[in-house]
């Protein structure tokens, strides 16, 4: 394969995980006695510009359809993060009534709602008809399309330009990932400013989160490779900040190539950081694969164990990175009898590949599991204050990546053996 963002032959493998179906291709009832499509899913590194990549992938407009089910509003959490976003943009970038916002991958509404609460002209750019759709019932103007430079060329035209840009998780997801980010370039003013928030590779790498491995996303980004992508792209990146959201995140400021913000001394410091890691090492990128080994061995002896004592788990969080581990896993119904998840367009479906059942939250009161595996580990925190409940019978808690681990409770925490 050629590497999508500088095009030089890519020979490097980070991780094979074997096949797997689209993470978020959820089962409804009726297609239960119909096949699945499962393709490979394993994980290059380009040694050229170290932009990390799935080898074989869907098209986009497979896995980012009509029926699209990730909805970010039901993570309270998240939207407080959006929410500080806003106004901490508000108030550096001096943005008011006269500035304009375009947000790429606008999902439900969870971000624009609060531009648009503080009279902030707003655009929201939402492929997938579910989530555009409940965006457009909070008042928000949402085009339903693929960013890239047409697009955003079709934009300006309208009058469009944007003082910020907004992409929170989504330049992971784009095929043409030089093509999206030209589209930035078009649609900024000239001393426009876009923010992009996506995983840091250096936090998967050094925390075994190989889970966050799916189709739906085509690239795993370090500063090193999003610097490269920018500055091939007529953009130039001024500043970094590091997040705690998504297991370990960075927020990238860029503008376009001539524009007058300073860059900042936190730029030159990542990319010293990420170098001294060895992100620009072939030998870095080894120690992934044995890690996931190790998770899928565990995870497995746990569930085998409790089988053998009786015990009933099930799993929290219908969410894709769950879908990667247990599918590598092998873990079917009868090892984990069904996953509890607030978002009703998932309720009533099955879990891609292992077809495990996706029930209501209120399940978990009514059964009474013995553990409650919490799939989503990066919001682990935000599910221990909603599950704590589980402890009045004497239910626990756990988390598989990087290892298992039980949440801290009223009566014991700790690790397994």
């Amino acid at each position: 394969m050629n590497c999508r963002g500088c095009g030089m032959p890519v020979h490097l493998t980070m991780i094979d995980l074997g096949t797997a179906p689209p993470s978020n291709a959820y089962i409804s009832a009726a297609q239960l006695d119909q096949s699945e499509q499962w393709v490979p899913l394993r994980v290059r590194v380009c040694e050229s510009c170290w932009l990390v990549q799935v080898e074989d992938y869907r098209a986009a407009d497979s896995l980012f359809d009509a029926d699209y089910a990730y909805f970010s509003s039901f993570s309270s959490s998240w939207l407080a993060h959006a929410e500080r976003y806003v106004v901490s943009m508000i108030e550096r970038f001096g943005l008011t009534a006269g500035s304009k916002v375009v947000e790429v991958a606008a999902n439900d509404g969870y971000l624009l709602q609060y531009f648009a609460g503080h009279g902030i002209p707003c655009l929201g750019i939402e492929p997938t008809a579910s989530t555009a759709c409940a965006a457009r019932k909070k008042g928000l103007e949402i085009r339903e399309l693929f960013f890239g430079q047409m697009v955003a060329g079709q934009l300006a035209d309208e009058g469009w330009s944007a003082d910020l840009m907004v992409a929170n998780n989504v330049l992971a997801h784009v095929p043409d990932i030089n093509d999206f980010l030209r589209g930035f370039a078009a649609l900024l003013k000239p001393n426009g400013v876009a923010t992009f928030e996506f995983p840091h590779l250096l936090r998967l790498m050094t925390e075994h989160q190989f889970d966050t491995l799916y189709h739906e996303h085509y690239s795993y980004l370090s500063l090193i490779a999003v610097q490269a992508l920018c500055a091939r792209n007529g953009l130039t990146v001024f500043c970094v900040e590091e997040l705690s959201t998504h297991g370990g995140s960075l927020r990238v400021f860029v503008q376009r190539a001539k524009g007058g913000h300073p860059v900042d001394p936190a730029v030159d410091a990542m990319l010293a950081r990420e170098e001294r890691s060895g992100l620009r090492t072939a030998d870095y990128y080894a120690t992934l694969s044995p890690a996931a080994e190790r998770i899928k061995h565990e995870l497995l002896r746990f569930l085998l164990q409790a089988k053998a004592d009786g015990k009933k788990v099930v799993g929290y969080g219908a969410a894709a990175k769950g879908n990667t581990l247990l599918n590598y896993a092998g873990v079917r119904s009868d090892l984990l009898a069904w996953v509890a998840d607030a978002n009703p367009h998932k309720q009533g479906k099955f879990l891609p590949g292992s077809r495990i059942p996706i029930l209501a939250p209120a399940q978990i009161a009514e059964q009474k599991p013995d553990y409650v595996l919490l799939l989503p580990w990066n919001l682990s925190d935000e599910l221990a204050t909603e599950l704590a409940y589980v402890q009045s019978w004497g239910g626990r808690l756990l988390v598989a990546v990087p290892v298992i681990r039980f949440l801290p409770s009223a009566s014991s925490s700790g690790r397994t053996q």
